[in-house]
């Protein structure tokens, strides 16, 4: 039972930097983007703040005084986990398809680059150990919320390695291209989680 708190603690705690983390990520990276007009790194701020979202239906999910197992509880917090996923997929596919559209080059942003670059790190070291400690609680919400996570790592790199090659090379359509596979990764995620949720309640 100790060991089960401690587990539930040390998850919390993973949100919270996750939380704070992404809050000065989204305040950085619009910020940066709008200084360089670049949409790539506005559409990655915008990323942070529904991965807020999904870390604070987490917290909510394993707040003390609750049982965490309850199916309807925790297939509540998947379909809010689900939602959020949605809601980025749509965003991401949407702008990546518009920027592929039209052909818009971002423009370049080497404080911007340099930025992605540690946060690909760092969410993927979260990412990690919120997987490790989902497995040990067996909780499906942490673990999706995990895998947003291990997403916004991938969109970092992707966002960050489009950015460089335009910068570089000229290539401006890898960015919108990065986007557009996290976008579908995202909306399948999305169904999993649906469907996890359905389950859960009908079992």
């Amino acid at each position: 039972m100790t060991d089960r708190s401690d587990l539930n603690r040390r998850a919390l705690q993973l949100e919270y930097a996750t939380i704070g983390w992404n809050l000065g990520e989204a305040i950085l990276t619009i910020g940066l983007g709008i200084a360089a007009a670049s949409l790539a790194l506005v559409g990655f701020g915008t990323d942070s703040i529904i991965e807020m979202f999904a870390s604070l239906v987490v917290v909510w999910h394993l707040a003390p005084g609750h049982e965490i197992d309850h199916p309807v509880r925790t297939a509540l917090a998947l379909r809010l986990v689900a939602g959020a996923f949605a809601v980025l997929a749509v965003v991401l596919v949407s702008v990546a398809i518009r920027d592929i559209a039209t052909g818009r080059r971002p423009d370049e942003s080497p404080w911007g680059i340099a930025y992605l670059a540690i946060t690909a790190v760092v969410m993927f070291g979260l990412a990690r150990v919120k997987h490790r400690i989902a497995s040990r609680l067996d909780s499906a919400p942490l673990r999706s919320e995990a895998s947003m996570t291990f997403l916004d790592g991938l969109l970092a790199t992707g966002t960050m390695v489009g950015l460089a090659l335009n910068a570089v090379l000229g290539w401006w359509w890898a960015d919108p291209f990065a986007a557009l596979l996290v976008g579908i990764a995202a909306a399948n995620e999305a169904r999993e989680n649906w469907v996890e949720a359905a389950e859960l309640l009908e079992g």
